[in-house]
Formats: C-alpha cells, sequence, structure tokens
C-alpha cells in the first residue's frame, strides 16, 4: 500500500513538472509574438485616440504639474486639513556649489600629509564657562516625544559624545538619559511651560532661546492626544486626553527689549554658560539680528530655508524664510560690521549634507554648522530595511514611528560616530589642501565664486577676476584684483554701511 502512495505521489510531481516544463516552453515560444502584439495594439491607441480619452494626457499632466504636487493636493482633498511634509522643502535654492576652494600648490604651499589639523571651536568665548567642542559639527535640534524617539534621542547623546560635539534638545522635554550620556548638551529654552525649572536649566552647556526654525518659521505647533501617549506626554505635563500646543511667541517678549532680561536671568540662573537665540532668516534678519546683539547673546543659531523638520506645512516649508547661503552670508557681514562677531558665535543650518557644504559655510564666517536630516539618514542608512519597502524609514525614527521598538540604539550611535569621524577627516584633507592646519585660518578668501550671483551674495572673489600679483611682494601678500577699491567707492560703502546701521537701529528703537 506504502509503495502504491510512493509511485502516485512520485507520478503526480512528476506530471506537473513536465506540465510547468510545457507551459514555460510554450511561453518561451510564443512570448515574443505576445509581447508584440500587445506593444502593437497599445501603441497604436496612444497614437490614434483624442488627447482627453488618451493615457498620455497623465504624462502631459504631470509634466505640467509635479508628481509631487499632484499627490500633497491629493493628500490635501482627502483630510480636508493641514498637511505635514517631513524633511523640510524640496525645491531647490541657491546654494555652496557655485563656491570652489582655492587649492595650494607652489606660491602658497600645501600642508605635510601628515600635519595635525587644529578642529576645535568655541561657543561663546567670552561666557564665563564657554562651550568648547572637538569639531565644529553638532547635531541639530530634535525634540523628544514631539519629533523622535526615546532610542533616536539617545543613540545621537552617544554619537556626539563619541567625537566630543553637542546635541540638542530641541522643543521637547528633557530626557534624563539623553542628558547623562551626552558629553555637551544644548537645552532649547521653548516657548511652552515645560522644562524650565531652574534645576533643569542648570543641567545644560549652553541654552538656546527658540524664536523660529528654518522649516517652520515662528509659527505654532499643535500635536493632537492620538499622537502624544506614554513618558512624553509625563514630561511635557499634559494631562490625559489634552493635545499640545507650542505657542509662536513667547510669554516673557512681548517687545525686541524684553529678550535682554530674558538672556542676563538665564546666564545668572546657570552660572554663565553661553546663552543664544535659534531663529529663521528672515527678511529683515538684520533687525532680528541688531535685537540679539542689544541682548547681549553668546551665540545665534541661523536657519536658512532648506532646514527641516519632523514635519511642517508645505507652505512654510516652501514659502518662508531666506535660502542658507543668503541668510549666513548677511548674518556675517552684519555682525562683523557691528564689531561683535568675535564675541557672537554663529551656528548656522539647513541642508548642510556634505563635508563641502560645511567647510565653505565656515570659511564664510560661521563658528559651528549643525545637522538634522543628514543625521538621521546617517543612522539609519541600513537599519531602513526594517521599514522599506512597505513603510517609509521615518516609521523607525518618529516617536509615533510604526517601526520605533526596531531601531537599534548602539548600531545607530556607532553609525553617527563614524559619520562625524569621516566629516572631520574630509574637513582635514581639505584644509590641508589649502596650506593651513588650523580650521580658525580658514576664511573666504580660500574660496572663489564661479558665477557671478554667487559672488555678489557671499562677496566671494569671482572667478573670472584675476588674482593680482604686487611687484616685490610674497604670494602672501599678493592681493585679488577685484579687492582692490576703484577712486570713490571705499567711501560709498562706508556710507551705504552706515547708513544701513543706522536704518535698522531706527527700526530696533520703533518697537
Amino acid at each position: 500500500m506504502t509503495i502504491k502512495w510512493v509511485s502516485f505521489l512520485a507520478g503526480s510531481f512528476a506530471g506537473a513538472f513536465l506540465a510547468i516544463l510545457c507551459a514555460g516552453l510554450i511561453a518561451i515560444v510564443f512570448a515574443r509574438p505576445l509581447i508584440k502584439w500587445g506593444i502593437g495594439r497599445f501603441t497604436k491607441r496612444l497614437m490614434a485616440d483624442r488627447y482627453p480619452e488618451n493615457i498620455w494626457e497623465m504624462v502631459s499632466a504631470l509634466t505640467r504639474t509635479s508628481p509631487r504636487i499632484v499627490v500633497e493636493n491629493s493628500l490635501r482633498a482627502s483630510s480636508g486639513g493641514v498637511i505635514e511634509r517631513p524633511f523640510g522643502s524640496p525645491r531647490k535654492f541657491l546654494d555652496f556649489d557655485g563656491l570652489v576652494f582655492s587649492p595650494a600648490q607652489l606660491a602658497t604651499l600645501p600642508a605635510p600629509e601628515n600635519a595635525p589639523v587644529d578642529m576645535m571651536i568655541t561657543i561663546g568665548p567670552l561666557a564665563q564657562r564657554p562651550l568648547i567642542l572637538n569639531i565644529p559639527l553638532m547635531a541639530g535640534a530634535m525634540g523628544y516625544g514631539i519629533g523622535v524617539s526615546e532610542k533616536v534621542k539617545i543613540a545621537i547623546a552617544k554619537g556626539t559624545a563619541a567625537v566630543g560635539t553637542a546635541t540638542n534638545s530641541g522643543e521637547g522635554p528633557l530626557l534624563p538619559e539623553e542628558r547623562a550620556l551626552a558629553a555637551h548638551y544644548i537645552l532649547q529654552y521653548n516657548s511652552g511651560h515645560w522644562s524650565k525649572e531652574p534645576e533643569t536649566l542648570r543641567q545644560a552647556d549652553a541654552i538656546e532661546i527658540h524664536f523660529g526654525q528654518g522649516a517652520t518659521a515662528g509659527a505654532a505647533s499643535r500635536i493632537p492626544p492620538k499622537y502624544l501617549k506614554g513618558r512624553a506626554r509625563e514630561l511635557l505635563q499634559v494631562p490625559d486626553g489634552e493635545g499640545l500646543v507650542i505657542p509662536s511667541r513667547h510669554s516673557e517678549i512681548v517687545k525686541p527689549q524684553d529678550l535682554k532680561p530674558l538672556v542676563d536671568r538665564l546666564r545668572s540662573l546657570t552660572y554663565g554658560i553661553p546663552i543664544g537665540v535659534k531663529m529663521c532668516a528672515s527678511g529683515k534678519l538684520e533687525a532680528d539680528l541688531e535685537a540679539a546683539v542689544q541682548a547681549g547673546v553668546d551665540f545665534i543659531s541661523l536657519d536658512g530655508g532648506q532646514a527641516g523638520t519632523k514635519g511642517g506645512p508645505p507652505i512654510l516649508e516652501d514659502d518662508f524664510g531666506l535660502p542658507t547661503i543668503f541668510a549666513l552670508s548677511r548674518a556675517v557681514h552684519y555682525l562683523k560690521k557691528r564689531g561683535v562677531k568675535d564675541r557672537i558665535s554663529l551656528l548656522t543650518g539647513g541642508g548642510y549634507a556634505t563635508p563641502g557644504q560645511c567647510l565653505k559655510a565656515l570659511a564664510l564666517g560661521a563658528d559651528a554648522v549643525y545637522m538634522g536630516t543628514a543625521l538621521l539618514w546617517a543612522m539609519t542608512h541600513d537599519q531602513v530595511t526594517k521599514a522599506i519597502p512597505w513603510e517609509p524609514p521615518t516609521q523607525l525614527a518618529y516617536y509615533t514611528g510604526s517601526q520605533k521598538d526596531e531601531f537599534q540604539i548602539e548600531k545607530a550611535a556607532q553609525s553617527l560616530e563614524n559619520f562625524f569621524q569621516s566629516f572631520a577627516e574630509e574637513m582635514k584633507i581639505a584644509i590641508r589642501a589649502l596650506g593651513k592646519t588650523s580650521l580658525r585660518d580658514v576664511n573666504a578668501d580660500d574660496l572663489v565664486a564661479l558665477d557671478e550671483w554667487t559672488s555678489t551674495v557671499t562677496k566671494v572673489r569671482l572667478v573670472s577676476q584675476p588674482y593680482e600679483i604686487v611687484p616685490g611682494a610674497s604670494s602672501a601678500e599678493a592681493e585679488p584684483a577685484a579687492a582692490a577699491p576703484t577712486p570713490g567707492k571705499e567711501s560709498a560703502e562706508e556710507r551705504g554701511t552706515e547708513h544701513e546701521r543706522r536704518s535698522v537701529l531706527s527700526l530696533f528703537q520703533t518697537f
């Protein structure tokens, strides 16, 4: 009986195999004619149907209106509410690609390949307790609970501590585990009611008063109750069943002059750590900067329009704020004209993703660069396979993410450490290639602008302008041809600068 069943099963499998083999052979024989017939029929209809009945209408429509906008408008049609897009604006702005470094070779010799390069920076140099970092790269503000998960914050704390740089609390509450693991901790003083107790403020190495950010300007944020559960709700001190509102304004500040008493109070409470402000770049940037200067801040964190966020209305991400290179260049120019650039540290953020971009920003006058989106991608670089293709990678990192429990802290922390080390090492190679051995010696004279618009924005010499060699002078004494002012030009620039300064001061005094 058993032999019969074995024979039956073997015959069945053999028959099935032969049937599949025959079907495959038939498909191979007839596949080409069938494909040719199908494509021919489709092409004939494509070339003959009226446009309103033709599928090519979709191609034409999506060429005129991008697929991104079609999808976003569909989301609006579905929800009837404000949609939130992660990672900031996809718009392409003028960026650092219009600048290149001028390599040292003969007139200026490169530094030896094994020469040590000093990458240390100081935030708030005149503060009683300045913040000193090993590298000029920092983790941007990402709030626990209102943005990313506890695991992500812990991984960032570990990764930044390993390379001797700072992490930032964001607008969320202070997470004790993050503070314990971070080597340097910047606490955002938010417009809400949490994390403002003296004992909390004293745990910071620097305090950043939040007024705005590049991706969402200075608008309020609202988090529905269903997205605010568990420990984050407790640390934020939000009652059960209630949502969270992060106001657009600080209750202590109703006019620009109110900033100084707040800065003085925070400096006194924390025994002299650097106190700064975080803001997005507006068309009235100089007036915002003047308010910060008048308040006596130790640093200014300036977000450009390419900055990212957990999720923001596309109208704020796409249509508000100055692009990063405009914001940085104007801020450096104004702080120098006010004579405070050496006293007030300038931190820049918004779309930085390569070592070259970061070093160019530092050459233009930034003291440090903070990154957010690039860090998240670095930490999840091979963990994203746990989410894709069925879920976006954000589900691994967000506090409300469906896959946040799959996020591996140690792996992410190591990836972040590698990311920072790689950036720093590439920047060191570039600094040696400029003939220098210290980040502090890199400046705008090491850059050349490839187009007139970038040159105008950054005040960097245009590539078409020859470098003027002064007879009998060393290469260090040579000057770009464009640097020599024409008769009467210098006085005109001075008059323009004085007019600009008085206009801003006048605007500030009218508040």
